[in-house]
């Protein structure tokens, strides 16, 4: 079942050229080709290999930017995740966050009362702010500290990776050509216009050139890297690169079911979010302006995330080997040099570089999970396309999504041939799709094999990451389309087992099951890093 080999491009002409695959790349190549433009997006790695998958997975209003006076955009952040949970409530899902105040905490508990009101009232829902339960006070209790604990509801995306894939694909359906392990050289201007891209594949080694109408240079904390290599000069930085790391710690007795929002050790805000069977600490904020690609935690900011989840759970006495792996990923935010990391803004904007000699240039800064698909309909808007506001209906709630997985799960098992297991983590992880990949996998039982012993996944779902989600590599299936490799059970024999069985239905040779079974673990070591002891 090889993959149908990509047309050429070269020569080609397109509405608009997207540069950059995360989670606002994406948004905007469906938003522009749902309304009727020719769309071209290039992905320089895979598709949401960057900074969208090095986030804390999170979907929020940003109860802190309410700090800074940004309730405007807290406001559609609260809007934008309740159409996320309607549109996709398979994969945001809501989630209970508790938020916790320690002796001498930055605010006080009626300023904490006053925000989680302001919140609820701006997301339209219930009163949030009540006073947690003994339970939860306990496993807060540090050494002669008192916590007050409050709670409120947020959403939690498990795997952007998913809802990134989705996008894409129905960005495709609408006519979107997708290339990803294309790297975009420079943009071509003349005459003060952007007219193109000039393009690099990575795996056929070629290079191509495009025209285009616009150019959208969505490419994250890489925007000013783009600029550069296409000789755009803009008066300064358009980017101020702040680094974000995480911590992944296998959970232990007494971890929280619900997300914690508390203050770190120097009383900066951090959360302890239940991610994928693991809990997933962070995160930090720390300047970095060097090449994006290289990023990974420092030691200090790994000692720091690791004194602060002692701090919060200190009976647990969490030792180093608790401690899975570490990632981080840079945030795209806009240049502040005069400004603490905490107080830049999250609100996203779109610079035009009409006045930079590169009209039809336009570069994406800032943005978040929460508002790709707003900051998509501006930027739509910006090229001419009528981009209504969807109305926003009424998100399932936890019960009905759990009884309607179940459901659909009891009957397509039956139908494909594949455990109620599997069939609910196709509905889980596929929505609407996994109707498709049940299908398959009913009439082809390589299809029904799992990817590892430890997991329900398939391998159906493998091929239809190829065959419809633009994968192209071991990686892009296993780290993003079908990201099994995130999980704390995966190991080398879980690798060996999944490339094999991968291989053989995509009818790959024994030669490249190797050669992508080693690439990938190389790209899985390089994400996910392994934590040593800091001696702090």
């Amino acid at each position: 079942m090889p993959q149908n080999p990509a047309r050429p491009l070269s020569g080609e002409h397109f509405d608009a050229v997207i540069i950059g695959g995360g989670i606002n790349g994406v948004a905007i190549a469906r938003e522009c080709a749902r309304g009727g433009k020719r769309v071209l997006i290039l992905e320089q790695n895979d598709f949401c290999s960057g900074v969208t998958s090095r986030s804390t997975r999170i979907i929020h209003g940003g109860l802190r930017y309410l700090e800074y006076g940004e309730i405007g955009l807290v406001r559609e952040s609260l809007r934008e995740r309740e159409r996320l949970r309607a549109e996709s409530p398979h994969l945001v899902r809501p989630l209970q966050f508790l938020l916790a105040l320690g002796t001498g905490a930055n605010h006080s508990a009626l300023a904490i009362r006053a925000g989680l009101w302001l919140y609820s009232l701006l997301g339209a829902g219930r009163p949030a702010s009540v006073d947690g339960d003994m339970d939860c006070l306990e496993r807060l209790l540090d050494s002669g500290q008192l916590w007050s604990v409050f709670h409120y509801d947020d959403a939690q995306c498990e795997f952007p990776e998913r809802l990134v894939a989705e996008w894409l694909r129905e960005a495709i359906e609408h006519g979107t050509e997708a290339r990803n392990h294309t790297r975009v050289l420079e943009v071509v201007t003349a005459s003060g216009r952007a007219t193109g891209v000039r393009a690099h594949s990575v795996l056929e080694g070629s290079e191509v050139e495009i025209t285009a109408e616009w150019i959208i240079n969505a490419s994250g904390p890489w925007a000013d890297l783009v600029c550069a290599a296409s000789r755009v000069r803009t008066d300064s930085p358009l980017l101020g690169g702040v680094r974000g790391s995480h911590l992944v710690v296998r959970r232990f007795s007494g971890a929280p079911e619900t997300a914690v929002y508390t203050e770190a050790v120097d009383g900066r805000p951090i959360f302890v979010v239940p991610w994928n069977g693991q809990l997933l600490i962070g995160s930090t904020e720390v300047r970095d302006d060097e090449d994006p690609s290289e990023t990974e935690p420092s030691e200090d900011e790994i000692a720091y995330l690791f004194a602060s989840l002692n701090r919060l759970f200190p009976t647990a006495q969490l030792s180093w080997s608790d401690v899975h792996a570490s990632f981080a990923g840079v945030r795209p935010l806009p240049y502040s040099p005069g400004d603490k990391p905490s107080a830049v803004t999250r609100r996203h904007y779109l610079y035009d570089h009409t006045q930079d000699g590169a009209r039809g240039l336009i570069s994406v800064i800032g943005g978040k999970l929460t508002t790709a698909a707003a900051l998509a309909r501006e930027c739509a808007r910006k090229i001419g396309i009528k981009a209504p506001v969807p109305v926003l209906a009424a998100a399932p709630s936890g019960a009905e999504i759990e009884a309607a997985l179940a459901g659909w799960s009891r009957s397509v098992a039956q139908r494909a041939q594949i455990a109620e297991a599997s069939a609910r983590a196709l509905a889980e992880w596929h929505g609407a799709g996994a109707a498709e990949i049940a299908h398959a996998a009913a009439i082809d039982e390589r299809l029904r094999q799992p990817l590892c012993e430890h997991s329900p996944h398939i391998v159906a779902e493998a091929v239809a990451a190829v065959r419809r989600e633009c994968a192209v590599t071991l990686a892009d299936i296993l780290l993003r389309r079908v990201p099994l490799a995130l999980g704390a059970c995966w190991s080398e024999e879980c690798s060996r087992l999944a490339a094999r069985r991968i291989g053989y239905a995509l009818g790959w040779s024994l030669s490249r099951i190797t050669r992508e079974r080693e690439a990938f673990e190389e790209e899985r070591a390089m994400f996910l890093r392994r934590v040593e002891a800091v001696a702090r």
